[in-house]
């Protein structure tokens, strides 16, 4: 006569013990309260409406130029100083490097006439200026993050204040090749994506549809987080990693409507930039101006931004000084390591003024 068997005598017993630890690890992750992000030490240089310049000292000085980052419009840019010791900042400061970042801000409803133009020359050029002004330094380095890497080399390429070096990570230059759904990038060439009535209609683009466009891009291994929670939940130090990066990953940001506006239509529709079309106020953004030293980061295994998006800016700049990198990571995988930092380090420590 058959005798049923339990689950348990399916699975040998230390992989049933396991098993049920990486469970209760699993589900108390996901119910603990959100982690708390635990910035660097920092103080505020300048503040204009939502966006606010700060500063990160160095303890031990070394370098008299001073690094300047620039994140992307979509996300908060405290991925970039996400937890001490994975800090992608206070690595920095840690090696000699003043740094300054701009934080854009959160964006409300009475800020959705702000776009790219205002974005760029009242807001990073003036940020810029008080960031040379407050170090001392004659001369700035241009830090540059996905969407954030596409600003600051529009922003060099009109720029009148002294950039000594320009460093782009994993930057959109080139918008023909599209990661998103084929319909998504048909629509909008094709006009059947009225982008400006959705603009006029709404004003701002709320963080819920921001991260809507993202799960859609990230299909379909959006989830793909969750499985490495799972397989992984029993060692502590990766769940502690995971939890912030999890928080950053859904704590998106609106988007201000003008300047959507523009990055649909003369970025992504009419890939303005690459043609050397693109109008920033009254001044054409030809990437050709751009002569500052110049460094290229892409990520092979990145679902976002494709390397055929990145490379193209290699041609188009007059710098004489330029160097491509391609690193096995994803979109981010850089800002949660100190690979970043080092391999910044490495690059710009001999353009950079020792003191």
């Amino acid at each position: 006569m058959a005798t049923e068997t339990p689950l348990k005598g399916f699975i040998p017993e230390w992989d049933y013990e396991k098993e049920m630890k990486r469970w209760a690890h699993l589900f108390k992750t996901l119910n603990e309260p959100e982690p708390k992000v635990v910035h660097s030490p920092r103080n505020e240089v300048w503040r204009k409406n939502k966006s606010v310049l700060w500063h990160y000292p160095s303890k031990h000085k070394k370098y008299e130029i001073p690094l300047f980052f620039v994140y992307s419009l979509f996300n908060k840019p405290y991925i970039l100083d996400i937890a001490p010791k994975t800090s992608v900042i206070e690595g920095l400061t840690n090696m000699g490097y003043e740094v300054y970042l701009l934080d854009w801000g959160s964006p409300g409803y009475e800020d959705n006439k702000i776009g790219l133009d205002t974005y760029i020359e009242k807001y990073l050029r003036t940020a810029v200026k008080r960031a040379i002004r407050h170090s001392g330094a004659e001369e700035i380095t241009l830090v540059g993050y996905c969407l954030g890497g596409t600003i600051a080399s529009i922003y060099a390429s009109i720029a009148e204040e002294p950039i000594k070096n320009l460093i782009v990570v994993t930057v959109p230059i080139d918008f023909q090749p599209f990661m998103g759904p084929d319909k998504w990038a048909e629509g909008l060439r094709d006009g059947d994506m009225n982008i400006d009535h959705f603009i006029d209609m709404y004003g701002v683009v709320p963080p819920q549809l921001v991260d809507g466009m993202f799960r859609a891009i990230g299909a379909p291994v959006y989830f793909t987080n969750y499985t490495m929670l799972l397989s992984r939940a029993h060692d502590q130090r990766y769940v502690e990693k995971w939890r912030r990066m999890n928080k950053w990953t859904l704590d998106q940001v609106p988007f201000a409507g003008e300047a959507f506006r523009q990055l649909a239509n003369d970025l992504f529709k009419e890939n303005k930039l690459i043609k050397g079309e693109l109008i920033i106020g009254n001044k054409k953004a030809d990437l050709n101006n751009i002569k500052a030293n110049l460094f290229v980061v892409s990520g092979s295994k990145d679902n976002l931004i494709l390397e055929e998006q990145s490379k193209p800016i290699m041609d188009l700049v007059s710098s004489v000084d330029k160097t491509y990198v391609v690193v096995e990571t994803g979109h981010v995988g850089l800002a949660l390591s100190g690979l970043f930092a080092k391999m910044v380090d490495q690059w710009v420590s001999s353009r950079s003024k020792q003191l």
